[in-house]
């Protein structure tokens, strides 16, 4: 059982219904299902951008999940949904968090938690799940950063900064970061994170450094940079935020990255260096790079790697970690250009037929059953194994707009009209070109519809991508020589 607090008022829910259609304009016109309680204060109730109103097969949320909800609610000048959403989380953080004997950090924030309603006593009670109740008792990394970067997405969007500057709201936001910046045995800026740690969210091979975590851990700095208030110790709080930002963005745009440049670099690593002049500073093995990363790169192209440890690369494509990277312009311009030039090169691979890829390639035979531990859920071309998101479309979408090439969001928008409302909404599609809607696809899932209405939405009108893009940092110091970064 997971922690408890009682609530008042309603709070956003993750929801499947049983019918819904596309309005002359292409946005959802209507989604009903065939629960006895209607949930329509916030969250993904009645609103103008459905024109409905709608019930609820079940009361429970992941705070991921509710982004893209969130977001659409910002653009159709709904704050208050947000905002309500943004305390009622805060809220759930002073909560102890104990798994087993263990008592997590302060500053967790919940994954995901549920609402339920007594009907007696006329209130709604939350239970939080901090990972005791998740797939493998992990705990969520991503939420708090979420958390922030939603934070500074409802004060961009209106303007009001009253929220942000709450006690509770700064106090929340240090707690979260705290966790981050602390002192320990790190050797380098990025955080040392478990399998199964983020919206990849069972055991994928993801442990160490994920390219997703870093991404929203920049971002969320960046973020947190613009709302957190010089005061007290505020000042001092900043100053580490700076000093991570710099080592961060050195760190990833440098180990991180693979072009056709760097891959050759890495074919002709030497081993066994010692002392501050390695070039291969991690010791990784050339042998140890996969077949398939040479014929899937192209000479034209880009993109950050899924993580960088001690002999070890991943040289798998992640999604959420390079958009976001985009977004926060923790990759350079050039590098934006880059990894959009991989997407129109790779587009049957990485995009195919229902967008988007969640990761690439997919594991299977003896690694999957290495790796994922015979998962069934995570087999080839499924779920987070090389499954296909619909979700991730906003992203793509922010990402594009940010990148100067809205076509290719526009191009994967289209074909996503072909099918997604026909197929009632589903959760994740499976295959290499994501043809079949997913073996264990939950249908009419919010995050399908509302991914889809902010990509349309910051299509029509740019300006929404202000929210949650982050221009660069002209204060952030130029990019360093890999040889000159270990010159004392």
């Amino acid at each position: 059982m997971g922690s408890v607090k009682e609530i008042d008022g309603v709070l956003p829910v993750q929801t499947r219904g049983d019918h819904c259609s596309f309005g002359s304009d292409g946005r959802l016109t209507e989604l009903q299902s065939g629960s006895s309680k209607t949930l329509s204060k916030i969250g993904v109730g009645s609103n103008e951008i459905t024109a409905c109103r709608r019930t609820f097969v079940c009361a429970h949320v992941f705070v991921r999940d509710f982004v893209p909800s969130a977001l659409a609610f910002l653009m159709n000048g709904e704050p208050e949904i947000v905002k309500n959403f943004l305390l009622k989380t805060l809220r759930l953080q002073s909560i102890e968090k104990r798994i087993d004997c263990f008592t997590l950090g302060e500053g967790v924030m919940p994954a995901s938690f549920k609402v339920l309603h007594d009907p007696v006593r006329k209130t709604d009670t939350m239970i939080a799940d901090f990972g005791e109740s998740a797939i493998g008792r992990v705990a969520p990394v991503d939420s708090g950063f979420w958390w922030i970067i939603l934070l500074r997405a409802y004060t961009k969007s209106t303007g009001d900064h009253t929220l942000a500057d709450m006690p509770d709201c700064q106090r929340g936001m240090r707690l979260i970061l705290t966790l981050c910046l602390a002192d320990g045995f790190d050797t380098f800026p990025t955080l040392l994170c478990a399998d199964g740690c983020c919206m990849v969210d069972r055991r994928m091979g993801i442990y160490g450094y994920p390219i997703e975590i870093q991404s929203l851990f920049f971002m969320a700095l960046r973020s947190a940079k613009s709302l957190i208030k010089a005061e007290g110790d505020g000042k001092e709080f900043l100053e580490r935020i700076d000093k991570r930002l710099h080592a961060l963005s050195f760190h990833i745009r440098e180990y991180f990255w693979l072009d056709h440049q760097q891959l050759n670099n890495i074919y002709r690593f030497k081993t066994e260096e010692y002392s501050h002049t390695a070039v291969n500073k991690f010791n990784v093995i050339p042998d140890s790079i996969p077949d398939w990363i040479f014929d899937f790169l192209p000479l034209k192209g880009g993109f950050f790697i899924g993580n960088v440890s001690p002999a070890r690369m991943d040289f798998r494509w992640f999604a959420i970690g390079n958009f976001m990277a985009i977004l926060s312009s923790l990759a350079t311009s050039e590098q934006a250009s880059a990894i959009m030039d991989l997407l129109e090169a790779r587009w049957t691979e990485l995009v195919g037929d229902m967008p988007l890829k969640v990761s690439y390639p997919a594991m299977e035979g003896h690694e999957w059953r290495i790796v994922t531990g015979c998962d069934p859920k995570n087999t080839r071309w499924s779920y987070h194994n090389a499954g296909s998101w619909p979700v991730i479309l906003w992203m793509l979408t922010a990402a594009c707009i940010k990148a100067g090439r809205p076509q290719i969001a526009r191009r994967a928008i289209e074909q996503v009209e072909t099918r997604l409302a026909k197929d009632g909404w589903p959760e994740y599609y499976d295959g290499k070109l994501g043809r079949y809607v997913g073996k264990q696809a939950r249908k009419f899932q919010t995050w399908s519809i509302a991914g889809y209405l902010v990509a349309k939405m910051m299509l029509e009108d740019p300006s929404h991508l202000g929210m949650i893009g982050l221009e660069e940092d002209k204060k952030m110091k130029p990019s360093l020589t890999r040889s000159a970064s270990w010159t004392a």
